[in-house]
């Protein structure tokens, strides 16, 4: 039996909804999710050709998708998907703020600024531009639902790099924050915190299948996350089924942050080492 998510007709925009690599991402999986369960969705992603195998899935399903390419560090760039959305099918319902990077190395001694400076501006300043854009319209309908993309690594400390982990935690915060604001106005937002999940970019950063049983069982649950688990999250705080909840930061993560403190962890962006006891970095 199928589910109804109540999205049938809705219009989403997900950001990130490409990839690189095949093979589903968080974005791409999402993108789908929603596009099953009867939305008009807009997949947007830097590059067009990392569009191109979401659209094959959603053309799967015989459901078309609007693929938009822009920049969404670039506030007209954000404001014209917007429009574009609004002019291809009448308004704007949900918006999944999903784009990011694995940023750059170091701790604050060594980091470089430039490198940090643009992992903000990607991870978190462009959902504030897109969100920017899309709340007006959302208003206008009466209300609407945005999904923030954070991580395990924003709910907890000990991760090897600080400019990732720091746009994560920041996410949580921005989530919060716009929840409490457009929450009279009837705009939901809530943020997913994916742990463990192995995506085209993991894969891409040549993880072994050692390293990749060392991340299963670094969570109670001792499975494989993989982007459908986190579209599966998005699609249900996309729609009406969770109208009572906003502000929330979900974590899917197999129990990961549920046990952290309890021993080392691997980290959720780097392949872990030997050993979960040996007191290495905590996603």
């Amino acid at each position: 039996m199928s589910i109804d998510f109540g999205l049938k007709g809705a219009v989403a925009i997900v950001t990130g909804g490409g990839s690189r690599a095949s093979g589903i991402g968080n974005g791409r999986a999402a993108a789908v999710l929603l596009a099953e369960a009867g939305a008009h969705v807009v997949v947007v992603d830097s590059a067009a050709g990392n569009m191109a195998e979401t659209r094959d899935l959603i053309a799967a399903q015989g459901r078309d998708a609007l693929l938009v390419t822009a920049d969404v560090t670039s506030q007209e760039e954000c404001a014209e998907v917007v429009r574009r959305t609004c002019e291809t099918f009448g308004g704007l319902d949900v918006l999944v703020n999903n784009v990011g990077v694995a940023g750059p190395a170091g701790t604050v001694v060594d980091v470089d600024p430039l490198a940090w400076e643009a992992c903000l501006r990607l991870n978190l300043t462009s959902m504030m531009l897109m969100s920017r854009a899309a709340i007006p319209r959302m208003r206008a309908r009466g209300g609407g639902s945005i999904v923030n993309m954070s991580s395990a690594v924003g709910l907890v400390g000990g991760h090897p790099q600080v400019a990732y982990p720091t746009t994560k935690a920041a996410v949580i915060g921005l989530t919060r924050t716009m929840a409490a604001h457009h929450g009279p106005e009837g705009i939901r937002v809530n943020a997913v915190a994916p742990g463990y999940v192995h995506t085209p970019m993991v894969s891409s950063q040549g993880i072994d299948e050692g390293a990749r049983e060392r991340r299963r069982h670094a969570a109670p649950l001792a499975v494989e996350g993989t982007g459908w688990d986190v579209g599966e999250a998005v699609l249900f705080l996309a729609g009406p089924r969770s109208r009572w909840i906003t502000g929330v930061v979900l974590p899917v993560d197999a129990g990961l942050t549920a046990t952290l403190g309890s021993g080392g962890a691997p980290s959720v962006t780097s392949p872990p080492g030997p050993a979960p006891s040996s007191r290495e970095p905590l996603s």
